[in-house]
């Protein structure tokens, strides 16, 4: 990790990921509060279905400004790499999401909310700590395999 802080290229690398990941969280809050909310598709589906679409986000801006040196690589070689770490992201989600949307809902309730309102504050919740997890995991993985050609 003190690579990453003491190589301008890598810093700058290291931020562009996160500003994509930071256009990919609202893409993925997006698709996940509307597939929720609007269409009452559970919270595991949902989060499932949003997830997907910002992994093909962050793929295209990630492969296009990240690491645009990075494509000595097929697109649709590096997409499968990008596709295997990502699957293994949602893997490491979906339960953090499953156990702690609810825990979190009774927290806010209990904070005052109303339930409908708890429980998309804990749907929230919980969705954005496994963001916040599998980022680092997403970032550390594309960095050292699928743009290792940088």
């Amino acid at each position: 990790m003190t690579h990453i802080f003491n190589d301008a290229n890598e810093r700058t690398r290291f931020f562009k990921f996160a500003a994509v990941g930071a256009i990919g969280t609202v893409v993925d809050f997006a698709v996940y509060n509307l597939l929720n909310i609007a269409f009452h598709i559970a919270p595991v589906v949902s989060q499932a279905f949003s997830f997907s679409a910002a992994v093909i986000n962050n793929f295209l801006w990630n492969r296009h400004w990240t690491y645009p040196e990075s494509r000595s690589k097929a697109a649709h070689h590096q997409m499968a790499q990008f596709g295997i770490v990502n699957a293994v992201g949602l893997l490491i989600r979906t339960p953090i999401i499953g156990y702690m949307e609810r825990p979190l809902g009774v927290l806010a309730g209990g904070a005052g909310f109303q339930p409908k309102a708890a429980d998309v504050i804990g749907h929230n919740l919980a969705l954005a700590i496994a963001i916040g997890i599998v980022m680092l995991w997403n970032y550390f993985i594309n960095r050292y395999w699928t743009y290792n050609d940088v």
